[in-house]
């Protein structure tokens, strides 16, 4: 079970990498400053759902190794960072 999480962790950062390398690319090549803001504008919504998938699967594979109230401790770190960051 363990190793299925870290595996979808990969997979999520590889996935967040290959958009942010994408994006770079496209970046280079494009000479109008409202394409350039309007796909910064999609990254800024992948950042955060990738944030949220990793933070899941990592809180999912911890539930036996972390007790409860440190896992609660967690999660709400975890909304607050998102609640801060709008």
């Amino acid at each position: 079970m363990e190793e299925h999480m870290m595996t979808g962790i990969r997979i999520a950062r590889g996935i967040s990498a290959a958009v942010e390398v994408t994006a770079l690319l496209l970046l280079l090549r494009m000479d109008k400053i409202a394409d350039m803001f309007r796909l910064n504008a999609f990254l800024g919504m992948v950042g955060p759902i990738i944030f949220i998938t990793v933070s899941a699967l990592g809180l999912a594979g911890s539930v036996g190794a972390v007790p409860w109230p440190k896992l609660l401790l967690i999660a709400a770190g975890i909304v607050l960072i998102v609640l801060g960051t709008r």
